[in-house]
């Protein structure tokens, strides 16, 4: 046992001892901010030691004999860490490096547990069973209790399919509007086509079987050659003239009036009459 603290108080022990302590003086340290870094392989090695650190503590986490308060601090500890590992994932995304939050494992975020309705603090292994964390996740979220099919059809009506859409009267005048500019529009563009020749004009090829040429009669065939002719039609079924058709609605009237007032026998003496006499 002397010898070993004769060895370590020689000269080369202590110059050496003092080597490391110079070395380490060095040493460059994380930075407090990750936005203070600007070098992308520095971030994605001080990310690195988060992530080990995390991981050291989460194992030293799960012994349940460490003590109340020893717990407490290293969840606060992990916590605090994985805050800052999410601030170099954002630093080495920013200067063009992966993105972690997408790409990197999750195992040590699923390690923790999170407290319904407190989103963002976790607790890990033994900080799951401490007093006042166990009840907390006993106590489940109450769920929503699901509508039937009835439940839902009952809100269902004439207005969930849009067929009263009309009765406010706006819908309609703003269709009307919207129409009349795109029927101008269309009307617009087939002017242009057609005064372009894109658009061929259009030729009545259809004969008029009803139309017929007036004819010119001998008299008239001195006539000047300026007149237009006028377009005549031919009814192809006999029309009665305004004489007869005024002839038919008053015998019409007579024999509603005769139906009307005069008795059976009345009528058919009055028929007998006309027979005799030869009228209609």
């Amino acid at each position: 046992m002397a010898r070993n603290a004769e060895k370590a108080m020689t000269t080369l022990s202590r110059w050496r001892a003092a080597q490391l302590a110079e070395s380490q003086k060095f040493k460059p340290r994380r930075p407090y901010l990750a936005s203070n870094c600007r070098d992308l392989r520095r971030a994605e090695k001080w990310r690195m030691q988060v992530v080990r650190e995390i991981a050291k503590k989460v194992a030293q986490i799960q012994n349940a004999g460490l003590g109340e308060y020893k717990i407490r601090d290293l969840n606060d500890e992990i916590n605090k860490l994985l805050r800052e590992k999410g601030h170099w994932e954002t630093r080495i995304k920013e200067l063009g490096g992966p993105d972690y939050s997408k790409v990197g494992p999750k195992m040590l975020d699923h390690e923790g547990k999170e407290v319904p309705g407190n989103k963002g603090y976790k607790y890990f292994g033994a900080a799951k069973d401490l007093p006042g964390v166990r009840e907390l996740f006993e106590s489940e979220v109450p769920q929503v209790p699901r509508k039937t099919r009835a439940e839902i059809m009952k809100d269902i009506d004439a207005d969930y399919y849009g067929y009263r859409d009309d009765d406010d009267g706006i819908l309609i005048p703003l269709e009307t509007e919207v129409e009349k500019i795109a029927i101008g529009k269309k009307i617009e563009e087939y002017k242009l086509a057609k005064e372009s020749g894109e658009i061929e004009p259009e030729k009545d090829d259809e004969e008029n079987i009803y139309q017929v040429e007036r004819e010119i009669d001998s008299e008239n065939e001195g006539s000047s050659d300026e007149e237009e002719k006028e377009p005549q039609f031919i009814a192809h079924v006999p029309v009665p003239s305004q004489k007869e058709v005024e002839e038919a609605l008053i015998r019409r009237k007579k024999q509603e009036l005769l139906q009307k007032y005069a008795s059976e026998t009345l009528v058919q003496q009055s028929t007998e009459a006309k027979a005799l006499l030869g009228v209609e």
